[in-house]
């Protein structure tokens, strides 16, 4: 006779699924990027300020709004130098949030380091940011980042504690 499979203990079921939305999450966002980094390249064989006056004008935004007439003046000073450094960072951010995904979507201990290290690495440079112009996005992205960190240093630490258990027990 087959023996039983052994249950997984809903604690195990909540990390497993608690990881997936990470790994989501990072994935969602390194696909976003990639799209924003397209879009800054091919804004490169155009003429900005013309690309964005005619989207404002598809979307009936009002051209006259101090917010969207701040934000053309600021889009009509971007240099194709600028552009590049924009594509070129937006990628290699994509990457890092897309290796960071795809290892914890795989259930990698490595990614899960590699996670804790880049977001905590990131996480002043989101204070910084919130210090120059504070927004509830970026206090919710700064929550949201620190609450993952949190979770996995307590997840890779229950894991070392686990297998150190285990050693003594041999």
């Amino acid at each position: 006779m087959a023996s039983p499979r052994p249950q997984r203990s809903a604690v195990a079921h909540e990390g497993t699924t608690t990881l997936l939305l990470i790994a989501l999450f990072k994935l969602v966002k390194g696909v976003l990027l990639v799209a924003a980094g397209i879009g800054a390249i091919k804004l490169l064989h155009r003429d900005v300020a013309e690309t964005v006056t005619h989207w404002v004008e598809v979307l009936r935004v009002d051209p006259d709004n101090r917010f969207i007439h701040a934000f053309l003046a600021r889009v009509m000073r971007v240099s194709p130098a600028q552009l590049k450094a924009v594509a070129a960072g937006t990628f290699f951010y994509a990457a890092l949030l897309l290796t960071e995904g795809t290892g914890l979507l795989l259930r990698k201990t490595w990614a899960e380091y590699f996670t804790i290290i880049t977001t905590a690495g990131l996480i002043p440079l989101e204070l910084y940011e919130i210090v120059r112009h504070m927004t509830v996005a970026k206090i919710g992205v700064l929550i949201v980042n620190i609450a993952i960190v949190v979770y996995l240093v307590l997840r890779v630490r229950q894991r070392r504690n686990a297998s150190r258990d285990e050693a003594k027990k041999t």
